[in-house]
């Protein structure tokens, strides 16, 4: 039977969601509608459990169909194809905040799909999908301690806005979605043009107080239609166990841990070692199998129960920096000859490779998006190699970690690119990470904003990131700068900032547990601005300003303005003019309505002819 529920936010915007009418045979599934924009989500788990694994195994789609803008897909094949950087953004942004909701133990497979029926020119659907994906799992059997409510903010003279349309969003100054339960935030993603993190502090909270409206609306929803919800058994501990592995090793793998004593690839191999001389005391039997598991997953307890003691009790990291330490920072630039621009960026042993090539106006990424076709002009693309972790895998194209770091660099260094007025140039930024051990994406947006200065281009300040970590037991929490593998995997709270001298250009949160208040964000914020002025420094002694010449094998581009009137006498009939021009001069031409022209070529005789 059909249930719906309506939901008023702040400015008049509402949240239509319904159940009831659309894939019953889903565990669950919700219709969510804001404005014209419409999105199906649906949540099914498998009745049993994954065997022979020991994760949670969650996948999560979102799919945008071009009839759904009204329009029919471009290329030879008109049908949808694979998933854009886009859906696989949004696909992100749903599952990173709800699978920590999950109950330790469920290893049923599970999958959340999100479609998107509808899309109008104002209310941008990956906000609706959100939500959509929250009340299909919480209308399911499926257990989710749930629900989550999400909503953009946006920042317009002064007044915070939510769900912004896309001409207000052009508008604001911060772009901000903040995803969270009745409780308190678990994930946020935001990019913003340099606004001071009190700013920041107050979207978030303004956010939160709409995401409790939309909560209460989805549990009501559930009330009236929702499921009665899977039993999961959670697992035994068995403290005897524990305690013994902990007398018998526990000093020993403590040690193995230090990674000021003993560096990364040292620590893993001691670590290893440990374990593999553990499991070879146990006896060959048919009961071998069970007992190396069980030595596994509480060898991986023993571990994390260390680190976190000694955060929180003892006050060490496991390199024993101080919290607010950041490793240390070696910056070279200009490091590749052909390149129009290059940094190799170091901290500890996270190393990133960037560079900055430069390109015309036809070198921009052309993108059909529910506002109609649009160019991009700035592309910043991060690839993670198996070697920069030691490791032997397969490269057989971009996963969804690249898509999203990539993505969140970009951010970062998108508010500070000079206009085209100013820098006609398209762009294309490229960081390969070297070696990894925490904050390789950060290093990225450190790497990303001397490559452009190297490169010529007049940016409007260095930018610089740093990732935070939280580790919290009880009342006892540690905030840390510039965190590691360790501080990421086994922490609370992982929490990138990026930004320049003047604030923040992008930020990404993502929260594993409930209980951070306000003024433990405030903290972490305060943390990350002082950890971000010290990496600007150092940037600063290397490279301090653009180069004020571009390199020789870059394009030269010099910008004419004609009148508008004139525009067809230089195409001219048939274009038979401008073509004439660019066979003469081997040169680019680029005309814009407003009589701007763009002349680039890499040859200047062929620029000062053409003009």
């Amino acid at each position: 039977m059909k249930q719906d529920v309506t939901v008023e936010l702040t400015g008049g915007k509402k949240l239509h969601f319904e159940t009831g009418r659309m894939a019953k045979q889903a565990s669950g599934a919700a219709l969510v509608t804001q404005g014209e924009s419409v999105v199906l989500a649906t949540a099914v788990a498998a009745p049993d459990p994954k065997e022979g694994i020991d994760f949670f195994p969650l996948t999560v789609d979102y799919r945008e169909y071009a009839y759904a803008g009204g329009r029919i897909p471009g290329g030879f094949i008109k049908r949808e194809g694979r998933p854009s950087e886009r859906e696989i953004l949004t696909s992100r942004q749903i599952d990173r905040p709800i699978r920590p909701l999950f109950p330790e133990g469920f290893r049923n497979e599970t999958q959340v799909i999100a479609l998107v029926f509808s899309a109008d020119r104002e209310n941008d659907p990956d906000i609706v999908g959100i939500n959509a994906a929250s009340a299909a799992l919480a209308l399911s059997d499926i257990p989710f301690a749930g629900p989550v409510g999400a909503v953009r903010v946006g920042h317009v003279n002064g007044e915070y806005l939510i769900n912004p349309s896309y001409a207000e969003r052009r508008e604001s100054s911060i772009n901000i979605t903040v995803v969270g339960t009745m409780d308190g935030i678990v994930m946020i993603e935001s990019g913003s043009t340099e606004v001071p993190e009190e700013v920041v502090l107050g979207a978030i909270d303004f956010g939160h107080t709409e995401i409790k409206k939309i909560v209460a609306a989805i549990n009501e929803l559930a009330a009236k239609a929702g499921k009665p919800k899977r039993a999961v058994t959670a697992p035994e501990f068995d403290e005897a166990y524990f305690e013994t592995l902990k007398n018998k090793i526990g000093a020993r793998l403590a040690d193995a841990l230090d990674t000021k004593t003993h560096p990364k690839t040292e620590s893993y191999a001691l670590v290893k070692q440990i374990k593999d001389e553990l499991a070879a005391e146990i006896p060959a039997d048919e009961n071998a199998g069970a007992a190396k598991k069980k030595l596994a997953h509480y060898y991986e307890l023993l571990r994390e129960k260390i680190f976190r003691e000694q955060v929180t009790k003892d006050r060490v990291s496991p390199d024993r920096r101080g919290f607010d330490e950041i490793r240390q920072i070696t910056i070279e630039v200009g490091v590749l000859p052909r390149t129009h621009g290059s940094a190799l960026f170091t901290r500890g042993e996270t190393q990133a490779l960037v560079t900055a090539t430069l390109g015309t106006n036809d070198d921009s990424q052309r993108l059909e998006t529910f506002e109609g076709e649009q160019k991009k002009r700035f592309m910043l693309h991060y690839n993670f190699p198996p070697f920069s972790v030691g490791e032997v895998g397969r490269m057989t194209g971009v996963g969804r970690r690249e898509v999203g770091h990539g993505a969140l660099a970009e951010r970062a260094i998108s508010a500070v690119l000079p206009g085209e007025d100013e820098s006609p140039y398209a762009l294309r930024v490229v960081s390969d990470i070297l070696e990894s051990n925490g904050s390789s994406s950060m290093a990225s947006v450190c790497g990303a904003s001397l490559a452009l200065m190297d490169a010529g281009i007049p940016l409007k300040g260095a930018v610089a990131g740093v990732a935070m970590g939280l580790v919290k037991e009880g009342d006892e929490y540690a905030i840390l700068t510039d965190i590691a593998g360790a501080e990421d995997h086994y922490g609370d709270m992982d929490f990138k900032v990026a930004g320049t001298r003047k604030g923040i250009t992008a930020l990404q949160m993502d929260i594993k547990i409930s209980g951070i208040t306000g003024q433990i964000m405030r903290e972490a914020m305060e943390q990350a601005r002082r950890g971000r002025m010290f990496l600007l420094d150092k940037m600063d002694e290397v490279l301090a300003a653009p180069r004020e010449e571009k390199s020789k094998h870059a394009p030269q581009i010099r910008t004419v303005q004609i009148p508008t009137d004139k525009i067809r006498d230089l195409i001219g009939p048939g274009g038979k003019t401008i073509r004439g021009i660019i066979e003469a001069t081997q040169v680019k031409i680029d005309v814009d309505d407003t009589g701007r022209v763009n002349i680039a070529s890499s040859d200047e005789e062929g620029l000062k002819k053409a003009l």
